[in-house]
């Protein structure tokens, strides 16, 4: 992985953001209520398989109870000597904290851990956007995040920001420190990208409004449910999918039909935990077709043993990005995948969705009724003749609606 944090001059970004080797690498979690252990564990199981995408192998992972996270240095500093001690003995090339760090606790922090990278989960996340990224709207978004990121972070990255630069050419007194000079540089490059993006938002806009008046449907959820695979299977394409997280960051819309109904069908990219706002500001022109969709379909990945809060997760999303009141068609996809764990009766937990067999969690989503939803296996293909046609009945009645004399659907 590349430690952005190192990065000796701000033209490295743009030629170095992607390069990375394969390097061990430990993580780091707050536990701050009781009974938390288990739920910080599972992210922390997120943040390696984040790690692992990026290219590096987790090794370890260090929890810590405290009442509130240290300002200085997150968690305590005798932790720290014992997380310095173990990278010092196993070659540990990176250390992961799961919360976003200040620039003052990064610098402390990296201070007593002198033989490791400290990075935080939002430089992960950025890595991997950035390895993601092929074209270049994905990559100037990218960007955009990073150096939105990195702007308030500047002091202490580097040695020769501590330098000034004065003399004949220069401006007067004392001179510019060599912090200013990049606080500059970093800010106009913010600007040039955000001109750059709006041209490139302008053209897509009118690419949308070339489409036509097609209903549209837009694939939303975590990050790693199947969105992609349910793409392929529904619009018989080739989008990439792979069991990675943000396997795919730019929108792809596809035209289907199901039997003689139309539709625009758009997959987007991925939300996850913590989803670092610089990247969610940068890729709402992006989310354009979420916005725009007249129906949302949300994929959720039934298997995963958190993901009624992945649920939530997108959905506090979609109302940062204004797409909250849209029609929403939940697809609980991997019930092949999905584990049943009895629930002890002298447990002193409440029970969970883990603790219910899948017939339970069915009855229990369809009884509600507030959103249709459906449990399927893109994978193996399992309720995909009903999704069709349940599709088929939802485009069918938008159509209508909006053109109540076009009688060939029926």
């Amino acid at each position: 992985m590349c430690n952005f944090a190192r990065l000796n001059q701000l033209e490295d970004l743009e030629e170095g953001m992607s390069q990375y080797k394969t390097e061990k690498a430990v993580f780091v979690g707050v536990v701050l209520e009781k009974g938390g252990e288990r739920k910080v564990q599972e992210y922390l199981d997120e943040l390696q398989f984040l790690a692992e995408t990026a290219g590096a192998i987790g090794d370890k992972m260090f929890l810590q109870r405290m009442d509130r996270p240290d300002k200085a240095t997150y968690i305590g500093t005798g932790k720290l000597q014992e997380i310095k001690a173990y990278c010092e003995e196993n070659e540990v090339q990176y250390v992961i904290f799961d919360d976003e760090l200040t620039g003052t606790q990064q610098r402390n922090i990296e201070k007593i851990i002198e033989c490791s990278d400290v990075i935080d989960r939002t430089s992960l996340i950025l890595e991997i956007f950035a390895q993601r990224a092929k074209t270049s709207y994905a990559k100037m978004q990218v960007e955009l995040a990073h150096y939105q990121y990195m702007l308030p972070r500047l002091a202490g990255m580097w040695t020769h920001l501590e330098r000034q630069r004065g003399g004949m050419g220069t401006r007067g007194g004392m001179g510019e420190t060599q912090i200013e000079v990049d606080r500059r540089i970093v800010k106009q490059r913010i600007s040039k990208l955000k001109e750059d993006l709006k041209k490139v938002d302008r053209q897509m806009a009118t690419q949308r409004g070339n489409r036509g008046s097609l209903v549209r449907l837009a694939l939303v959820g975590y990050t790693n449910v199947g969105k992609s695979t349910l793409m392929n299977l529904l619009a018989k394409s080739d989008v990439f999918a792979e069991n990675k997280l943000f396997a795919t960051l730019d929108t792809t819309v596809r035209k289907v039909v199901i039997e003689n109904v139309p539709f625009l069908l758009s997959d987007t990219v991925g939300f996850i935990r913590k989803l670092p706002t610089q990247l969610v500001e940068a890729f709402k022109s992006t989310l354009d077709e979420v916005r725009e969709a007249d129906v949302l379909v949300h994929v959720v990945d039934i298997s995963h043993p958190d993901f009624e809060e992945q649920m939530q997760v997108v959905e506090q999303t979609l109302r940062d990005i204004g797409a909250q009141n849209k029609p929403v068609f939940v697809v609980f996809n991997k019930v092949d995948a999905y584990t049943y764990e009895p629930y002890d009766e002298f447990s002193l937990t409440p029970k969970e969705a883990r603790n219910r067999t899948l017939d339970e969690l069915k009855n229990s989503w369809i009884a509600q009724e507030k959103t249709p939803c459906i449990f399927i296996s893109a994978k193996e293909k399992i309720g995909i003749d009903k999704l069709r046609n349940d599709l088929y009945k939802m485009v069918a009645e938008i159509h209508a609606g909006r053109y109540p004399f076009d009688n060939f659907l029926w």
